[in-house]
């Protein structure tokens, strides 16, 4: 299935040709998506032909959820080209199941697996590869390409890179918005150095032009791991893609609004921001008379998160209202309600969240509702209103940096507000990803000339 709008280019040089290897791609509204978005909306916008491998819009429809706001800001220039998926995750009508999956499906999900680790070592999405790689093949034969950039996960998403560099020499870049072998929240690896995992990455890696990590953390331990090809790695942060439009916040009463907009997995320690909320309450009157908005998805599929869901019998009357999801296109004006911000993030040292660097562009004040030691206090260190917490195990830590941020949001002059926007211009995303482009375009073209 393939959604086709075809590049043109009025210039002489023919433009370099990316291919783009992106399982959720919009609609999808999977908190990955945003990276993936605007990475191909770059390079068509900086003279690139770009071509995307993603997956029929009907599985985003029946697991993420879709965001069509989404969907329509894709640059016109790109070619989509939907590669049939079949997965038994995402496999809901059982009028298609097999007969041996209706009767036994423990023995049938044993199966099913060893075939997955046979194709590829990545469950839910393994048996994608030979369709992906046919699919890349195909691009390749009728419009010649000269890169392939996959991101993951899931980390199917790199096998056409690595196929298309083995059959016809094509260089390929490897994205990391997460991490394989890496648990981002215990730090622990994942698996065995003898397994197909690593045995997969480390063929992966060995071959890359260049591997992408999100923040220096993630690079550091992956460099550990492979130190023969650490000289390839790059960080390429998250960002922002535009910064909210500055807004005076909330004008009800002389409380204010403390706001969280992002993904609400279980990973979210929403308990303890709410023990700390409930403090803060009982100690300042400012706080007593403010209120929390969250906003977002209550997990990053379709299913909620039952122990958020049973968290909300008791929102009300502490002040606290979940308001939903928001399609992107409205996330400005979700950002004009707020006075301060929320930042609640699962423990981690290599835990970053993309949100932060569109938090730190609304110049509001922001609430660190993570451990210290997470990689994005080191984003955050240097803001002008940043209040994070002593200590997540601790309610009163928490009411502190609650308080803390009150009385800034309340004293926050305008001047101030943009002084602190402006120091957020670092994390726009551009600035991450369009040196990275330059250089690729360069490579790209080096190696033409010399063939």
């Amino acid at each position: 299935m393939t959604d086709t709008t075809p590049s043109e280019s009025t210039e002489d040089a023919p433009r370099p040709h990316l291919l783009y290897v992106a399982w959720g791609f919009p609609p999808c509204r999977g908190s990955g998506v945003y990276r993936a978005w605007a990475t191909a909306n770059a390079f068509a916008a900086a003279g690139w032909d770009v071509t995307v491998l993603t997956v029929p819009r009907e599985v985003f429809t029946l697991s993420t959820g879709v965001d069509e706001s989404l969907e329509r800001t894709v640059d016109p220039r790109i070619e989509i080209v939907r590669v049939p998926f079949d997965s038994a995750a995402f496999q809901n009508d059982l009028r298609r199941w097999p007969w041996l999956r209706a009767t036994a499906p423990e023995l049938w999900n044993v199966l099913n697996a060893r075939k997955e680790q046979r194709t590829f070592p990545e469950r839910t999405y393994g048996l994608w590869r030979p369709a992906l790689e046919a699919a890349a093949l195909d691009v390749h034969a009728r419009h010649p390409v000269d890169l392939v950039l996959g991101t993951a996960n899931p980390h199917v998403d790199f096998t056409p890179g690595l196929r298309l560099h083995r059959d016809h020499g094509i260089p390929y870049v490897m994205d990391y918005r997460d991490a394989w072998q890496l648990d981002v929240f215990t730090g622990a690896r994942l698996s065995a150095a003898d397994s197909a995992v690593a045995e997969w990455e480390r063929e992966l890696i060995a071959d890359a032009h260049a591997v992408w990590f999100v923040n220096e953390p993630i690079l550091r331990w992956h460099a550990e791991l492979y130190p023969e090809a650490a000289d390839r790695f790059r960080v390429v942060s998250n960002g922002y893609d535009s910064a909210p439009d500055d807004h005076p916040g909330s004008t009800e009463g002389d409380g204010l609004v403390f706001g969280y907009l992002g993904t609400i997995s279980s990973a979210v320690p929403i308990d303890r921001l709410v023990e700390g909320w409930k403090v803060a309450r009982s100690r300042s009157p400012l706080v007593a008379a403010s209120r929390i908005e969250l906003w977002g998805h209550l997990n990053h599929v379709g299913t909620p998160n039952e122990a958020v869901s049973r968290q909300m019998a008791g929102f009300a009357e502490n002040g606290i209202a979940y308001r939903g999801p928001v399609p992107k296109q409205q996330v400005g004006h979700v950002y004009s309600r707020f006075d301060a911000l929320l930042l609640v993030l699962g423990t981690g040292r290599y835990v970053t969240s993309g949100k932060v660097f569109e938090y730190a562009a609304t110049g509001l004040p922001i609430v660190s509702v993570h451990d210290p030691g997470n990689a994005a206090s080191d984003v955050l260190r240097d803001a002008p209103a940043w209040y994070p917490v002593a200590s997540i195990d601790s309610p009163d830590a928490i009411a502190d940096a609650l308080i803390a941020a009150a009385e800034r949001a309340k004293a926050q002059l305008p001047e101030e507000r943009a002084a602190a926007r402006v120091w957020a211009g670092q994390f726009q995303r551009a600035r991450q990803l369009d040196p990275q482009i330059a250089a690729l375009h360069a490579f790209v073209e080096q190696r033409k000339v010399a063939r």
